[in-house]
């Protein structure tokens, strides 16, 4: 169960009513006028608690289950124990993460701003919109209904915030314009100067940054991520892209729709990533690359080419996967022929 000092429970839901809201069928046999009352991983969850089973490695907690419903795929219904309710989905994570959310929705903003804000007279607030103490909005920032500004944040001269957007305590924000339902957490730094310069022995020249970050809708960055700003065209975050903690994303970088970058990734300057693109934890990618749709990099990866849609890749430098994995098992025999061949258990 979820520390009620911090997380607000909803329900209890029917096993009906939770397959409603999550797309599941209830499987024949399964009482549709069950009861529950939370969420629970499989090995914790009690008679009267949801779970769920998507990966084949807990095939066997799911077996012992005390759940009194788990959210299924079909293939794996057969598996369950004597008297458990079941939903059935081909997506199961999916179709739990909905029953999670209505068991634990999001906070609804107060329209409250803190006397402790700083909000500049020349800035618009929409309305339910929440600004905690110490942020500050300066002139010209728009920011849409039903936001919520952390503390410490601040919204930059002229940004633009759309409907139900949230930013983090302490995160900055300029030269920027978000959609709605954006969530940028704490600490992340939104719009700053691209890392651009003429080299001189004399001393580099600082080179003028002149475009702008653009999210789209229903984006989320995470914690002490950086996104700059373009040099002259702008940076683009695509709709619904998923963006960990420590990412770094360049200048004049695209990323297109549904793209999910992980913790400590990074890519250079005016690299173009197509929709639903992959990049595993640090990875690095340089600039001015064009990775196709629905590529997969691994992570760790150094990628120095382009990506074709669909490639899965690894390595430094980044060779398709296959060829990647050769390479790895092959060294690891040749290592240990070195080691046999010299007495040499290490």
């Amino acid at each position: 169960m979820a520390d009620p000092r911090f997380f607000n429970r909803a329900g209890p839901y029917t096993l009906a009513e939770l397959a409603r809201r999550s797309g599941a069928e209830v499987a024949p046999g399964s009482d549709p006028d069950l009861v529950l009352s939370d969420v629970a991983a499989l090995d914790a969850a009690e008679p009267g608690q949801l779970s769920f089973l998507d990966n084949k490695k807990y095939v066997a907690a799911f077996s012992a289950t005390r759940a009194g419903a788990v959210v299924v795929h079909p293939a794996l219904a057969s598996k369950a124990p004597a008297g458990v309710a079941l939903l059935l989905s081909r997506n199961p994570y999916k179709a739990y993460a909905l029953c999670a959310q209505a068991f634990y929705p999001a906070t609804a903003p107060s329209g409250k701003i803190s006397a402790g804000a700083h909000v500049d007279p020349g800035a618009e607030v929409g309305e339910g919109t929440d600004i905690a103490a110490g942020a500050v909005v300066e002139a010209g920032a728009v920011i849409g209904a039903r936001c919520r500004i952390g503390p410490n944040a601040t919204i930059g001269v002229n940004v633009r915030l759309g409907d139900d957007t949230v930013i983090g305590a302490n995160a900055s924000l300029t030269h920027c314009i978000l959609g709605a339902r954006v969530t940028i957490y704490p600490g992340a730094r939104i719009g700053q100067d691209g890392f651009g310069f003429a080299m001189d022995l004399a001393g580099h020249v600082r080179v003028p940054q002149m475009g702008r970050v653009v999210i789209e809708d229903d984006v989320e960055i995470g914690a002490n991520a950086t996104v700059d700003r373009g040099a002259g065209p702008d940076t683009v975050i695509g709709r619904g892209c998923m963006i960990d903690n420590l990412v770094q994303i360049g200048h004049n970088v695209h990323l297109g729709a549904g793209c999910v970058i992980v913790a400590q990734a990074g890519i250079s300057g005016s690299t173009k990533l197509d929709h639903h693109v992959v990049l595993a934890a640090q990875a690095g990618v340089t600039g001015h690359l064009k990775i196709g749709a629905g590529a997969q990099i691994a992570a760790q990866s150094g990628v120095m080419r382009d990506v074709g849609p669909g490639e899965k890749v690894g390595g430094s430098p980044a060779v398709p996967m296959r060829q990647w994995l050769r390479q790895v098992a092959a060294l690891g025999r040749l290592v240990r022929g070195r080691n046999e061949g010299d007495g040499r258990d290490d």
